[in-house]
């Protein structure tokens, strides 16, 4: 019994780290096109309920929102009662302009600390960066999985849809800031629309970095993220999720379901990863 005991406890604790090792972390990218946008029958008051179904049918542990104005949070918020969020809108630094949010399931997932930062050389205060035509920002969290048992760093951003200057020194500061708030070298995702194609130059740095899950999925479901309300069919991807510190992705898909009768839950198909620790 002397040996057994102490072998069995070894099985055991080899079981609990299978368990946690094998608990998959789903995360999402979702650009949920601004609410205050005049877009006819695609205007956000008749997609926002399909919007908040896919949500629960995806059922992310964490995702992040690009556009989203207050009101689109606190839709969501109502709708999805199990997931909280952290952002700031862009213009004032509190609840004005869109919002670079990231919601996370709340039974999961547990907030340790966030903040935001603006794509600009003034990034600690409401700012608009070089050539950009909108104010842009990056919203960070660091994150507790009690599944896993393990922290994450999750950052959400949205580049500048006409500065090319903007777009490259934009993802260069997250690139930096990135490299310099991970001490521990905990795992990192980070995810939004980048307004870019994949062969663009300002991916050089990131790529040197984090694993694009775009190309190192298992599987992968490629084609248009943004898509028009269903007028684009041949143009390459502009929404990313991007990772270190993870074992592998298994899957990296475009969510191009209806819910609820609605054709499109946006103009961009939301884009998810499973990612194993």
């Amino acid at each position: 019994m002397k040996r057994i005991l102490p072998l069995l406890f070894v099985i055991s604790l080899l079981a609990v780290g299978c368990k946690r090792g094998a608990e998959p972390l789903p995360v999402m990218s979702f650009n949920v096109r601004l609410g205050v946008a005049d877009d006819g029958d695609h205007s956000w008051v008749y997609r926002r309920e399909a919007a908040a179904a896919m949500i629960g049918d995806q059922a992310p542990a964490v995702f992040g929102v690009q556009e989203a104005y207050d009101f689109q949070l606190s839709f969501i918020a109502d709708r999805c009662p199990g997931y909280a969020c952290v952002g700031v809108g862009r213009e004032d630094g509190l609840s004005q302009g869109e919002h670079m949010a990231v919601f996370y399931d709340t039974e999961r997932i547990e907030l340790k600390d966030w903040g935001t930062y603006w794509l600009s050389e003034t990034p600690d205060e409401p700012s608009l960066g070089w050539d950009a035509a909108c104010k842009r920002t990056a919203t960070w969290t660091l994150l507790y999985d009690r599944k896993a048992g393990r922290h994450f760093y999750f950052v959400n951003t949205h580049l500048d849809h006409v500065g090319k200057v903007a777009r490259r020194e934009g993802l260069a500061l997250i690139v930096s800031r990135i490299g310099a708030m991970n001490p521990d070298g905990y795992p990192m995702v980070l995810v939004g629309d980048f307004n870019v194609f994949p062969d663009d130059p300002c991916l050089k740095d990131l790529r040197g970095m984090m694993e694009d899950a775009w190309e190192s999925a298992a599987t992968v479901d490629d084609g248009p993220t943004w898509h028009n309300w269903g007028r684009v069919t041949d143009r390459p991807h502009i929404d990313y999720v991007f990772y270190s510190g993870f074992s592998s992705c298994e899957s990296m898909t475009r969510i191009t379901g209806a819910y609820l009768d609605c054709p499109f839950v946006s103009d961009h198909y939301p884009v998810k990863a499973v990612l194993r620790y």
